[in-house]
């Protein structure tokens, strides 16, 4: 993926955004992977869970995150863990893209594309996927509770229109806009 990254896309992008300057075309700096395991506050056993499965998925150790507030509501004191997360960068983030579009998204039932508007104004797209048995490496057998997870590709384009046509060029399925 990076080399594709370097030998077809960036060219392709400085003819179109017209620009000459090689770090001024939009790259991809860094994926984050999140998992949000709401019921961890009562089951310690499916925050691991999530743990391990995260690690499977991106091929590197999560960091658990912790509640920031108190809510009686859902017996959530402060500092609990409630998640877990990692930061891809490099060859690995590169690697994990490059298995998400061309291995996990067609795995996804009645997957028609994702949506070309879940931009951030800074040029930063988030999706999230219901479940992670859609990556070939976790077995089915070994996690019984549906887990979904947030993902956040963060680029350094200036907009959400040139973030859309640098993913659209890195082979990320989005729809087209009516």
């Amino acid at each position: 993926m990076l080399d594709h990254y370097v030998k077809q896309v960036r060219p392709q992008l400085a003819e179109a955004l017209g620009r000459s300057n090689p770090h001024s075309i939009p790259r991809l700096e860094k994926i984050v992977v999140n998992m949000g395991v709401g019921v961890a506050v009562s089951e310690k056993k499916h925050l691991e869970e999530a743990i391990g499965a995260l690690a499977q998925v991106t091929g590197q150790k999560p960091i658990a995150t912790l509640s920031k507030a108190a809510v009686s509501g859902f017996k959530l004191r402060e500092n609990l863990p409630i998640g877990c997360k990692v930061t891809l960068r490099g060859r690995r983030m590169y690697e994990f893209l490059d298995r998400l579009v061309s291995l996990a998204l067609p795995r996804v039932r009645d997957f028609r594309g994702l949506s070309s508007t879940a931009f951030d104004g800074h040029g930063n797209y988030s999706l999230g996927l219901s479940e992670q048995m859609v990556f070939p490496e976790i077995n089915p057998d070994r996690y019984t509770r549906p887990q979904g997870m947030n993902i956040t590709l963060v680029t350094s384009a200036r907009t959400d229109d040139e973030a859309r046509q640098f993913l659209r060029a890195m082979g990320v399925p989005l729809k087209k806009e009516e």
